[in-house]
């Protein structure tokens, strides 16, 4: 299994301490790239795919790493509706 499926499914069990630094390597590998929305964005983080104009907003948590679990919940539906989750 390749790291990529083990990361898939991993965000398809919408675990509790699945960490921003997990989702950022997981939409890197499905070929987005990260960008913050300027100097006063803030934790405000926008992850850009170009083949398709998909645009992704996640809320980088601090102070801790993990994220919240609306967000996994909101980031596996975006992804599943994209069809990256299959």
């Amino acid at each position: 299994m390749s790291q990529l499926e083990k990361a898939k499914d991993r965000i398809r069990a919408c675990p509790k301490d699945y960490t921003y630094d997990e989702a950022r390597a997981l939409l890197t590998r499905l070929g987005f790239r990260e960008s913050n929305k300027g100097k006063t964005s803030g934790s405000r983080v926008c992850f850009f795919r170009a083949s398709d104009n998909r645009v992704i907003m996640l809320h980088k948590p601090h102070p801790q790493s993990t994220m919240q679990a609306y967000a996994v919940r909101e980031l596996k539906s975006i992804l599943e509706s994209a069809g990256d989750l299959s």
